[in-house]
């Protein structure tokens, strides 16, 4: 084992766990006052939920390679609990994924994404959960839903086994598409705030908004350099082409803002950073710079385009999750596959573009049905139970008081 790569993986771990309370301010900027304790709440609660979750079950289930339930000989659904409660991950001795970092190093690292994709569907219903729901939300979606789309992918499950499997360095997929499409089942099952669209909802803390998408950027060098599982040249690419794409997914953005409402929108700006990033985070490892450019510069025009028609459609996406990181994250596994091996990294041995560019919507396709009918039958078993939505009355007062019992700013 290498203790360099140990210490860069332990110090990308720290990062990612910054990228929660960085979410934390750019959602908690977005929402109105009255809900913002309980918006930075739901961040805070997936750090302590999935941080629990993940030692007990979660790893085992994404990445024991004694998969379970087999598709005809395809390949597993999901691992099984030989690493229940991390029995048999070692603090000293490499495990199956990377020879040359401690197996709890690997196993730390893939928590923290584990934290932030929960935390990221909060937005599509910020201002209107209960948060006893979201509790049993967050430990339902991570057993059934995150756990298993990570082990095809990245644990040894039937995408991976695919020849060639699907290209996801940092989580594209796994991350931002299943987080995405999950938040659009949230939007619609259940239903828009009172007032929307016709009453107006403005952040309400533009700098917070800044300071967040700042410390998501920050972070996202440990969840995407960091995926390298090494200090060595592909995170150095990586770190390169995450900065190169987040500046491309400014301009693209506030393009638009300009271009169709006239003024170069503060908080698109922010915005199209965070497109730009989550484009590129399929494609760190496999693309150079170049291309990071027109990655990030097209997430920012079609986020922009996408968040723009589902307030069309009247969809109360609250915080703009499946326009920002359900399709930024399909364009960019899909131009993971176009630019490939275009000025780092290369196609796989006998694997055409074509080929991959295949696998990679397959990918697409699988996760987006997996994660938008698994959230929708576990929200809807929780609206039928439960409830999902706090009374209208509670809303009207602002869930930081009727939830919470505190207020974000005191008179």
């Amino acid at each position: 084992m290498n203790s360099g790569d140990t210490a860069w993986i332990l110090a990308s771990s720290a990062l990612v766990l910054l990228m929660t309370p960085g979410l934390a301010f750019f959602y908690g900027g977005l929402v109105r006052r009255k809900n913002v304790n309980a918006t930075i709440m739901h961040s805070l609660t997936c750090m302590g939920i999935a941080g629990v979750v993940w030692v007990l079950w979660g790893y085992t289930l994404a990445f024991s390679d004694r998969g379970m339930v087999s598709l005809g000989g395809v390949g597993t659904l999901f691992g099984d609990f030989q690493w229940f409660g991390l029995a048999g991950v070692s603090a000293t001795e490499a495990g199956p994924y990377a020879d040359n970092i401690p197996h709890q190093a690997f196993m730390v690292f893939q928590g923290m994404f584990a934290i932030i994709t929960p935390a990221l569907i909060t937005g599509a219903f910020a201002e209107r959960i209960k948060f006893s729901a979201f509790i049993l939300f967050t430990v339902l979606w991570l057993t059934l839903v995150y756990a298993p789309i990570t082990h095809w992918v990245w644990g040894g499950g039937w995408l991976g086994d695919l020849g060639p499997g699907p290209l996801d360095f940092a989580g594209g997929t796994v991350v931002h598409i299943n987080s995405g499409i999950a938040a659009l089942a949230a939007a619609l099952i259940i239903g828009r705030r009172l007032g929307f669209p016709e009453q107006p909802m403005p952040a309400h803390n533009v700098p917070m908004v800044v300071l967040g998408a700042g410390l998501l950027w920050f972070g996202w060098f440990g969840f995407n350099a960091g995926s390298a599982l090494a200090a060595d040249g592909t995170a150095v690419n990586a770190f390169v082409v995450t900065n190169t794409a987040a500046a491309a997914g400014i301009l693209g953005w506030i393009g638009m803002s300009w271009f169709f409402v006239k003024k170069p929108s503060i908080i698109g700006a922010a915005s199209g950073a965070v497109a730009g990033l989550v484009a590129i985070t399929p494609a760190a490892g496999f693309v150079g710079a170049a291309p990071a450019i027109i990655i990030g510069g097209v997430a920012g025009v079609i986020c922009y385009w996408a968040v723009e028609t589902v307030l069309k459609l009247k969809v109360d996406d609250a915080l703009a999750v499946w326009g920002v990181h359900g399709m930024g994250g399909t364009w960019g596994a899909l131009a993971t596959g176009i630019f490939v091996g275009v000025g780092f990294g290369e196609l796989a041995e006998g694997v055409t573009r074509m080929q991959q560019i295949g696998v990679q919507a397959l990918s697409i396709i699988a996760t987006a049905a997996w994660s938008f009918i698994l959230s929708a039958l576990i929200l809807l078993a929780l609206k039928y139970t439960i409830g999902l939505r706090v009374p209208h009355q509670e809303e009207e007062i602002g869930t930081d008081i009727t939830q919470h019992g505190e207020q974000a700013y005191t008179p």
